[in-house]
């Protein structure tokens, strides 16, 4: 239904382009108020009905020779009654919206070529199967908030029928309201340093990721959804900032927090499908124990190869151990890792970038098997908080072989960890623990240092009031007092 002025200014035009031939001809009825379409009159004439008796009988009396039956007053109560209807059917629609709950997913770093890349294949039934839309929210501390505009124009533009808003964010203050899931991509340079670069640098760049996330981790205890699922990315310092999550964020279980190991794992799968010949989809299982960026070790106890051109061939669902057909223990613990690690650093070196397609797949595969379920027998590996697990410490977040089923993730414990691996283990979590206490140790002198400046602040204001009884430097005592 459409209101008088839209429709008289729509005869005019057809009129006024037609003529007042029977194909534009537009019969009006009533005095004023609201129109409705009317039924053909003829095979070759649409008819545009509009109560206005004053337009009836200047158009369809003079010209067809004919008049209406219905009085004026019975045309404006049926307009009314249509009106009152249109309203109602206008609310239901909006009501029902309002019954739609979109699940809200926030992504940190959102103006990085990762997110980019994510984006669009994050909008998709099959990574959020049971969701019925997707509210999107993007925050980055790093741009200005006209790049994140005109990021928020594109992904619009992909018209996606999931998606039903978009939002930027440059104020970490407005962060992770009421979010479902949290995708955190902010990174720094700390893994994969250059020729040349000051240690100092580097202690700046921990020293600004760490806070970073510690103030993270506080946004997302007060305002995430407690069943919120976190999940950590990017190149350098991956477990260090998923534990500084779990640590802040206390009214959340840490078994909603995951560091993503899977983009290291497809790397290796890449290697060994290309040791083998075969197509990396088609290695399985391959396992990443300890820290994602940092010391970890390649597993292939469990791995498996499909379609292997060896001695012994079966169909294309047949699938064999790979540490049966690679028997090379040296490839195998030197090779492979070495390999492994220099695939990642060679994209780095020549894009001068993370490897943001293959951060972007990783996330992906986790996302998919967190929400839509990958099944008992999909086993991937992951960041996650291990408490005990093989007598390692409880206290870091450690990449180890996890399936995800019904929504939560499970811990793989039908791996044999011999005494080689467990060396190998220990070391990785020796490395993690290093990194969270030179971290904490960091921190401690930072606050040291800003109380040591408060502390010769007040001294000297004390002193120029009374110099006669305090003539030594008593920062020591303050700074023994506070923490002891």
């Amino acid at each position: 239904m459409l209101r008088r002025n839209v429709w008289q200014t729509h005869c005019n035009d057809l009129c006024r382009t037609s003529g007042p031939t029977k194909s534009a001809f537009c019969l009006m009825n009533g005095r004023d108020g609201w129109m409705a379409p009317a039924a053909k009159m003829d095979g070759n004439m649409r008819s545009l009905l509009w109560f206005g008796e004053s337009w009836w009988n200047r158009g369809g009396k003079d010209y067809y020779g004919v008049s209406s039956d219905v009085n004026p007053d019975m045309m404006l109560s049926v307009a009314a009654e249509n009106l009152e209807t249109q309203i109602k059917l206008l609310q239901e629609e909006q009501d029902h919206l309002n019954l739609v709950k979109p699940i809200h997913v926030w992504i940190t770093g959102a103006a990085s070529h990762t997110s980019r890349i994510l984006i669009p294949n994050l909008l998709s039934a099959e990574i959020f199967p049971k969701a019925p839309a997707v509210s999107l929210h993007l925050l980055d501390l790093d741009e200005n908030e006209e790049e994140l505009q005109r990021l928020r124009e594109e992904t619009q533009s992909l018209a996606l029928s999931m998606l039903r808003r978009v939002t930027v964010h440059t104020d970490p203050q407005q962060a992770f309201r009421e979010a479902d899931v949290i995708v955190l991509l902010d990174d720094t340079n700390g893994g994969r340093r250059g020729e040349g670069e000051e240690e100092e640098e580097e202690k700046q760049e921990v020293k600004s990721v760490c806070n970073r996330y510690r103030e993270f981790s506080r946004l997302i205890d007060a305002k995430a959804n407690k069943q919120v699922k976190v999940i950590v990315s990017g190149d350098s310092h991956v477990n260090l900032r998923c534990s500084l999550l779990v640590e802040g964020a206390h009214s959340i279980d840490s078994h909603q927090f995951v560091a993503v190991a899977t983009q290291l794992e497809n790397e290796a799968r890449a290697v060994v499908a290309e040791k083998l010949g075969v197509r990396p989809t088609e290695v399985t299982e391959v396992i990443v124990w300890g820290n994602i960026s940092g010391l970890s070790y390649i597993d292939l106890q469990r791995a498996k190869v499909f379609n292997f051109q060896g001695p012994i061939k079966g169909p294309a669902f047949f699938p064999q151990p790979i540490s049966r057909i690679l028997p090379d223990r040296k490839w195998l613990e030197t090779n492979l890792q070495d390999l492994v690690r220099r695939r990642r650093d060679a994209v780095t070196s020549r894009t001068g970038q993370a490897a943001s397609a293959s951060a972007a797949s990783g996330i992906l595969r986790v996302l998919k098997a967190w929400h839509a379920g990958g099944g008992p027998d999909e086993i991937m590996s992951a960041g996650v908080h291990c408490s005990g697990l093989f007598n390692l410490r409880d206290d870091i977040i450690f990449s180890v072989p996890v399936t995800f089923e019904g929504g939560k993730w499970s811990m793989v414990l039908d791996v044999t960890v011999g005494d080689g691996l467990m060396r190998r283990l220990e070391l990785c979590a020796d490395e993690l623990w290093r990194n969270n206490m030179n971290w904490k140790a960091k921190e401690k002198n930072v606050t040291e240092e800003r109380f040591l400046s408060v502390c010769s602040f007040i001294l000297s204001h004390l002193k120029m009031q009374f110099s006669s009884f305090l003539t030594a430097d008593l920062s020591p005592l303050f700074l023994n007092f506070f923490f002891f």
